[in-house]
């Protein structure tokens, strides 16, 4: 088995999905309900990164996560991975100069739009992840086209994300105001489906809540995690 490193903390509340979700899958994938996979997390301050990206440090992150990376690495770690879609703003800057490699949550999710076969997909996340373009450039190198709210949605996604998801907080009337949010791209924008491009969303956001098809990124990101750990 190939010893994973994971960076936590950004947030806190996707950490442990991610944890949980990683042991779920790894018991299902060997068919051992015994069977625990051996890994490691590092967890760092979300509130930093944000902080960083607020000022445009993206040097400083770049820094920050290649420094956390190292942590890992230096554990044992064989390859790693950033729980957080926003962190991936700087992600090839952070795997030029880490050892191990790293799994893209973004790479992973256009190879599920492939899949699924949708051109034309919403991204909701945080407004770092929202404003930047690195979705939208491995995208559009698949042909497909990113969809972003509008500002002000914008605004009320990342307010709710920062004050409520990542606090571990959910409210039916935050769920009915993202859900509206995604109607209303289907509808006016032609979205074919959507990604929910924070880590916390899925806390939030469930594939019966709409007919609109979902990328969780979080449960994509746990199935390529465990097919590299079970690598030989």
């Amino acid at each position: 088995m190939k010893k994973l490193g994971m960076i936590g903390g950004t947030g806190p509340e996707a950490t442990v999905d991610y944890y949980q979700s990683i042991i779920t899958k790894y018991q299902e994938k060997t068919g051992d309900p015994e069977s625990l996979p051996e890994f490691l997390i590092h967890s760092i301050n979300m509130y930093k990164i944000f902080g960083m990206l607020e000022d445009n440090q993206t040097q400083e992150l770049t820094d920050y996560l290649v420094e956390a990376v190292g942590v890992l690495e230096k554990g044992g770690a064989e390859f790693a991975v950033l729980t957080a879609n926003t962190a991936h703003i700087v992600f090839d800057a952070v795997q030029q100069r880490t050892k191990i490699p790293l799994i893209s949550i973004v790479e992973e999710s256009v190879r599920r739009a492939d899949d699924m076969k949708l051109g034309k997909i919403g991204l909701l996340g945080t407004k770092f992840t929202m404003k930047n373009d690195f979705f939208q450039q491995v995208f559009n190198s698949r042909q497909k086209e990113i969809v972003v709210p509008t500002q002000q949605e914008q605004d009320l996604i990342h307010q709710k994300i920062v004050d409520e998801l990542e606090k571990g907080v959910v409210k039916g009337d935050t769920k009915e105001a993202f859900l509206k949010i995604v109607s209303r791209m289907a509808e006016e924008d032609g979205i074919e489906g959507v990604i929910l491009g924070c880590t916390e969303l899925p806390m939030l956001i469930k594939p019966e809540d709409s007919a609109i098809l979902q990328l969780n990124t979080t449960g994509i990101h746990v199935e390529a995690i465990v097919a590299a750990m079970l690598e030989q």
